[in-house]
């Protein structure tokens, strides 16, 4: 048989994750679906372009902010039946507004919206883009799995996480790490 394969440099996505239980997302028209779609902020990467910096670039292009601590929520591959690319994710903390500098040919509108509703979007249908999809459900297990009661507490789990995972990248399970960073 033969295949076509579409090869793709990957992309890099980014989450958001205030203080006060709140993510950003960003709508945005997708001409392919001919809707606009909740998404979290992320973009292709060039050829060779390092996924880290790619995810912190996006984050201030399309949302106009900056951030202390970032963890990685791994890797996946989005589109397996003809695609080679990979998505990298990471959530960022300790956010500080900047300025948005966006694409000329982007057009999006960045909105804050609680965790727990944003978890209900996606569990309803009303978020339909992948990579928003999982790096929601991945933030919100991390944060069941580590037993986080309050964002203090969380913004502390974080911390540390983020100290020791910074711009990780490999794909693997951080979940076993931060409950070991927490015994």
């Amino acid at each position: 048989a033969t295949r076509e394969v579409v090869h793709h440099h990957g992309g890099a996505c980014i989450l958001p994750y205030f203080a006060d239980g709140t993510i950003c997302m960003v709508r945005q028209f997708r001409y392919a679906m001919q809707q606009q779609l909740w998404e979290l902020p992320a973009g292709k990467l060039e050829k060779g372009e390092d996924p880290f910096a790619a995810a912190k670039r996006e984050l201030e292009e399309e949302c106009g902010l900056t951030a202390d601590n970032y963890i990685s929520l791994g890797e996946f591959y989005p589109t397996v039946g003809y695609d080679t690319e990979v998505i990298y994710t990471w959530v960022a903390t300790g956010l500080h507004e900047t300025k948005m500098h966006l694409d000329a040919d982007e057009f999006l509108t960045p909105d804050r919206v609680p965790l727990e509703k944003a978890y209900q979007m996606v569990m309803s249908g009303e978020i339909r883009d992948g990579k928003t999809i999982a790096g929601i459900l991945k933030l919100k297990a991390l944060i069941a799995e580590v037993g986080a009661t309050s964002m203090k507490e969380m913004g502390k789990v974080m911390g540390v996480a983020s100290k020791r995972l910074a711009g990780r990248a490999d794909g693997k399970d951080i979940s076993a790490k931060v409950r070991e960073l927490l015994a």
